[in-house]
């Protein structure tokens, strides 16, 4: 029976995708994101910005989802934000899934989160997320790894986002979730400002392909995220200071100044697959 799969099962099933066999059963899942529903829209007054070019998507393409991370909540409102159509798989670290007996694994598994061990190349959870995106499903990153602030560390990007989208023949859609880390800051007591996610445009790697193979994953993670802080900070992407972020990563203001990426909505990236138009010619009709 589906009330009593284990976690390993429901991590290789179908979440809405376009494939309706070996389908995941969604009524517990449905069940937690009602009752966080319930908590967040009257405490946090969120709402979701673009979300037509997440929508744009649905059975059409997978998408790997990507944002900066902030709080402990960013999860909580990616997931909030796709549905009720939509799942985003969020590929979260493989200890939360060992949490409360196990309990905390069975809630993130059938709300579509999947793990992956950190500071390794997982290819058990990468060729996982390839499948989820090839079925066309959204699977949800947080390229960072770790929370921004969480430690002394200096943050580092890491490309992993890139390669499954890669893998998975599909998109970046960068999105931001604002206010977030405000809900409970060092120092201060919990408090419950108003929320706000957002979806960019998508990010096509066949774009970067002028770029040493060795670099463009690098270079496509590295501009993805510049997007999403553009939606965070609400500003231009060359007016976000990459360098004060990412103090160990390469800069590309000035590859990326030199050799623009072209920019696509949403709809006309999905109208070029249904007319048969492949992204890199796209890519050159834009320049």
């Amino acid at each position: 029976m589906a009330l009593f799969l284990s976690r390993e099962e429901i991590w290789d099933r179908s979440f809405a995708g376009l494939s309706r066999e070996n389908e995941a059963p969604y009524w517990s899942g449905n069940l937690f994101c009602a009752i966080v529903f319930i908590i967040c829209k009257p405490f946090f007054r969120y709402r979701v910005d673009g979300r037509e070019n997440l929508r744009l998507f649905y059975k059409k393409q997978g998408v790997v989802v990507i944002a900066n991370h902030a709080s402990f909540l960013d999860p909580v409102f990616m997931v909030l934000a796709g549905r009720l159509k939509q799942w985003i798989r969020l590929m979260g670290r493989d200890n939360l899934f060992n949490t409360f007996g196990g309990f905390g694994g069975q809630v993130l598994s059938r709300l579509g989160a999947f793990p992956v061990k950190r500071d390794s190349a997982d290819m058990t959870a990468i060729k996982r997320a390839s499948r989820m995106l090839k079925n066309c499903e959204a699977v949800g990153v947080f390229p960072e790894g770790t929370r921004r602030g969480k430690t002394d560390r200096p943050v580092e990007l890491h490309s992993g986002a890139a390669f499954i989208a890669r893998m998975g023949k599909a998109p970046l859609l960068p999105a931001t979730i604002r206010n977030a880390e405000k809900v409970k800051e060092k120092g201060k007591f919990f408090r419950f400002p108003k929320v706000t996610i957002e979806f960019g445009t998508p990010v096509v790697l066949s774009d970067f392909d002028f770029l040493p193979k060795d670099e463009r994953l690098d270079a496509c993670t590295w501009y993805a995220m510049r997007e999403c802080f553009a939606l965070s900070y609400q500003c231009k992407a060359d007016e976000v200071n990459m360098n004060e972020l990412y103090t160990t990563t390469k800069d590309y203001s000035e590859v990326f100044e030199q050799n623009p990426i072209p920019r696509r909505s949403t709809a006309e990236y999905i109208a070029s697959l249904d007319n048969g138009t492949s992204s890199k010619e796209v890519s050159e009709k834009d320049r």
